[in-house]
């Protein structure tokens, strides 16, 4: 019996999809079962079969079945891509989101409010730039500081000011610290919210936070140093609180037992590791320490912030995810910065660039300061020639423990001071003040002293002198200049009147070139030095024993003003019983 593959009839008995009888799973009694078809012709006769004949269920079978014999492994491998590709972006949206989090948290302001400001550090002849930033702890009583302050008589005041001084090689830090009580000149500000201008005063200089801001405080310090400022950090009451408590606490030490009935500061002799509202009391602690004045508390505040330096730099919190982002919400909760530092971003580069200064060359000092004249028993004034000689170091980029080393080269190898360049006399505008009043005394100054120096200064080339009418009392001269271009003009006039290269500083206030004959120079047109007895007493905490001249043999300023990094010594407590127990 011939049969054809495929006849309906005979491929009935096959259980591939044949006709009813089929469908029910019986077979035709008397009938032979057909031998299985060999692979080439069921093959051939598929490939015959039209796209609507039953062959076609068996191309679909076929597909089906090389679905399921892929490996198993490649279905696991792209699971597996997908959900890491997932988890990736999961992850770096949730890091974006952080860091924005923490970036709402930082508020900002102005960097500077002053009309003039200074031009930017110069790169070296490496190309590395100096950097400073000044540093500023706020009396703020607003939200959760009520209850860590005092009143709020006066308006906000910036307690504690430090300049932070960091090398262009980065290998060493010089802190200066100025009493809140230093009367200065504080320049004309315009608060960037209100558009309120603060006219220029002479006042306390923990007081130029209230004229707009911390943009002030930074006029301020450019006027009163020459130095460029680069950035602010300031931080309120409860700023230190949670930061104290952030890094676990900060280490201080005190050389006796030591309480003060004003702050509620009370610590055992020795070392002691302050964290929470013990670290806000450390840092308004005055009268217990030393002899009470607020010197003593500056240094305290020295002491206070190289420590905690110290441990951000070693701790472990660096390494702790959990810790680190206390550490982080804490930081960006506590700062107000500069437009500048606004990000966690910039902030994080900035703890990056400044890693690499070695804690034992993180030097600290006071700025050298006299009695005030007009109010001797409260407030004081910088001493303006060991000030001067400080603030010069800074500006040479000079490290405090290698006073020796030469100024700092620019990048075409210039000195930092290069008289060679001085313009000719003719060419040179100067404007001379009769500062010779004494505010202490009351004593008027001399009549007719700017013009007889104007005079002097036309005999010896000075054409362009002039003189200004008004009096500006002064008790030591000053000479000023406005840019660094007029720097070798400045010290090439002081050379011709016989006066220490101390007294030529640059201030953005300046006209030019501006000389005040100071209350020190009285008669004569050739300045003479004053002898240590016609010297008043200084007041100043420095000690220095500097000469004048800061290109004299002495160092310019005295080993025994200056922290090192490297000591260890304890805060000094005020003897009186009161503050011990």
């Amino acid at each position: 019996m011939t049969v054809e593959v495929g006849d309906p009839v005979r491929r009935s008995g096959i259980r591939d999809g044949g006709d009813g009888q089929a469908a029910e799973g019986g077979r035709d009694e008397g009938t032979v079962p057909l031998p299985r078809a060999e692979p080439a012709a069921t093959t051939e006769a598929a490939a015959d079969a039209g796209p609507g004949s039953p062959a076609g269920g068996g191309r679909a079978e076929t597909r089906r079945a090389r679905k399921k014999a892929k490996p198993r492994w490649r279905r696991v491998l792209l699971w597996t891509s997908g959900s890491l590709a997932f988890l990736v972006l999961a992850a770096a949206a949730a890091v974006y989101f952080y860091i924005e989090h923490l970036n709402g948290n930082i508020d900002s302001d102005e960097l500077n409010l002053g009309n003039n400001r200074l031009e930017r550090s110069q790169p070296n002849a490496d190309g590395q730039v100096p950097l400073n930033i000044l540093l500023l702890g706020s009396d703020s009583r607003e939200g959760a500081n009520q209850e860590l302050g005092g009143g709020s008589e006066g308006g906000e005041r910036a307690d504690v000011q430090l300049l932070m001084h960091a090398s262009a090689d980065r290998s060493n830090v010089t802190l200066i610290s100025v009493p809140r009580d230093t009367v200065v000149d504080i320049p004309e500000c315009t608060d960037p919210e209100t558009g309120e201008v603060y006219p220029e005063t002479r006042d306390r200089i923990n007081s130029s936070l209230g004229h707009g801001g911390p943009g002030c405080v930074v006029a301020t310090w450019e006027e009163m140093t020459g130095i460029p400022i680069d950035h602010f950090m300031m931080l309120d009451f409860q700023g230190v609180v949670s930061m104290a408590d952030a890094v676990g606490g900060v280490p201080v030490c005190v050389q006796q037992n030591i309480q003060d009935p004003e702050s509620h500061l009370r610590l055992p002799a020795g070392e002691n590791v302050v964290e929470g509202e013990d670290a806000l009391r450390w840092l308004r602690t005055r009268h217990a320490f030393g002899d009470g004045s607020d010197v003593g508390r500056t240094r305290a505040q020295q002491m206070y912030l190289s420590n905690m330096a110290d441990e951000l730099q070693n701790s472990t919190s660096l390494t702790n995810p959990t810790e680190l982002m206390d550490l982080a919400e804490a930081a960006t909760n506590a700062l107000t910065v500069d437009n500048g530092l606004a990000s966690v971003q910039d902030l994080y580069g900035l703890g990056e660039d400044l890693r690499s200064v070695p804690g034992d060359r993180i030097n600290s000092i006071t700025m050298p300061w006299l009695p005030d004249p007009a109010n001797p028993d409260v407030t004081v004034v910088p001493d303006p020639a060991e000030s001067e000689e400080l603030f010069a170091l800074v500006r040479d980029d000079i490290a405090l423990d290698d006073q020796d080393a030469a100024p700092a080269e620019g990048d075409e190898g210039e000195s930092a001071s290069p008289e060679a360049t001085a313009d000719p006399p003719a060419e040179v505008p100067v404007t001379v003040r009769n500062g010779t009043g004494d505010v202490a005394t009351g004593e008027p100054p001399v009549d007719g002293r700017a013009s007889d120096i104007t005079e002097a200064l036309v005999a010896q080339g000075y054409t362009g002198a002039t003189t200004d009418p008004v009096p500006e009392p002064q008790a030591s001269s000053q000479l000023l200049y406005q840019e660094e271009a007029d720097r070798a003009n400045a010290e090439a006039l002081a050379e011709a009147l016989g006066l220490p290269h101390s007294v030529v500083r640059i201030s953005p206030s300046a006209e030019g070139i501006t000389l005040i004959v100071g209350n020190d120079w009285r008669e004569g047109t050739g300045y003479q030095e004053p002898t240590p007895d016609e010297s008043a007493e200084s007041g100043s905490d420095s000690g220095s024993d500097a000469g004048s001249d800061a290109g004299g043999e002495e160092q310019a300023v005295d080993d025994e003003a200056i922290l090192f990094g490297d000591q260890e010594d304890c805060m000094e407590v005020n003897p009186l019983p009161q503050y011990t127990w």
